[in-house]
């Protein structure tokens, strides 16, 4: 017989997902037998999985020690050891980035965190050699023993929103159970409200909220973004779909972006961008579409201002900045500061700027 403790990082799950954590490679239909036979007990009382454990409750388990290990995955995803000696590796085999989120952590309680993602960076890696943010919140976990060993039996953290490598600034992660589940929610129910800044060619003189239709050609890595009435053109003369269509159907899906400039200069407008819907891409499509393209935008950007901008300020990516973010309901305000770059240009180009969260 084994006992095991319901830990903090466990509490608020249903019992047959707790188990099947634990037990990760033993079949559910194992898991259910042995909740059936009684070999599976909670607090010494039968249970049927749907039980919601709590901190400290007893899970007993009637096996043998051979049994339960035979179950039970030794992987590297569940040891913290392992996790961290990969990390080492990835971060050995990748010259010149060393990445420590420790200076860059802008809130922290018990549950999740904030940090100011530099440019260049991985939100998560796309293959096994990539070390990103998400390494690193491992990482700081572990030096900082927020997490034991047996916390990583049944939970990893990991980000619980995603930037663009070339984009900066806040990106959130969960550093418990509870905190993963409730950004999720959060972010899923639009609970917290996320501002950009960016730089743009052209006077964007008011201040607008604007809809439109997006479509994402993934051969290409890139999106298109049309107004409303060309979709409206479109679907009227069933040149793009049939009439019984739902929009949901089609290849465009319907955004909403609001843009409020902050400061116009004779070219150039510093933006403050809040994003109503969040789709791939929106922000960047979104002002191409509207003639204000971002500068040092590769992919969405105008060439003569990229040139202009890479010769007079050594800039190689686009200028997109994640710099506020209210979570409503917690009442969670977090703010990073325009980075050097963005700073550098908004003085020799004219452009106001100011640290501080911009209240609305």
């Amino acid at each position: 017989m084994r006992e095991v403790r319901i830990g903090k990082n466990e509490e608020g799950q249903r019992l047959n997902k707790f188990l099947m954590k634990y037990l990760n490679l033993a079949p559910s239909s194992f898991i259910y037998k042995m909740l059936r036979k009684k070999n599976i007990k909670l607090n010494d009382k039968k249970a049927d999985g749907s039980e919601i454990v709590t901190y400290n409750d007893s899970v007993k388990i009637f096996l043998s020690d051979e049994t339960i290990d035979k179950f039970k995955s030794e992987a590297a995803s569940a040891n913290p050891e392992k996790i961290k000696n990969n990390s080492d590796e990835i971060k050995n085999e990748i010259s010149g980035i060393v990445y420590k989120i420790d200076d860059d952590i802008l809130y922290k309680d018990d549950d999740v965190m904030a940090i100011d993602k530099p440019s260049g960076i991985l939100s998560q890696k796309a293959d096994k050699n990539d070390y990103s943010v998400n390494e690193a919140v491992i990482e700081y976990v572990l030096d900082n023993r927020i997490l034991s060993k047996e916390d990583f039996r049944t939970f990893k953290p990991s980000v619980c929103n995603r930037l663009d490598r070339n984009t900066s600034g806040i990106i959130w992660a969960g550093i418990s159970l509870k905190g993963s589940k409730e950004l999720s929610k959060a972010f899923k129910e639009r609970m917290i409200d996320k501002y950009y800044y960016t730089i743009v060619k052209g006077r964007f003189e008011k201040k607008l909220t604007v809809d439109g239709y997006i479509k994402r050609d993934e051969t290409k890595l890139k999106s298109e973004v049309i107004s409303k009435e060309e979709y409206q053109h479109l679907t009227k003369n069933n040149s793009y779909k049939d009439k019984n269509m739902r929009d949901s159907d089609s290849e465009y899906t319907r955004i909403e972006t609001f843009f409020e400039p902050l400061s116009v200069g004779k070219e150039y407008t510093l933006l403050r961008i809040k994003l109503i819907t969040g789709k791939t891409h929106q922000i960047r499509a979104h002002l191409k579409s509207l003639g204000f393209p971002v500068i040092g935008d590769v992919k969405y950007g105008d060439r003569y201002v990229n040139s202009y901008m890479k010769n007079n300020y050594k800039l190689k990516n686009h200028l997109l900045h994640a710099g506020d973010a209210f979570w409503k309901e917690k009442k969670i305000k977090v703010h990073s500061d325009l980075p050097e770059i963005f700073q550098k240009i908004c003085e020799k180009e004219g452009l106001e700027w100011q640290h501080g969260i911009h209240e609305d």
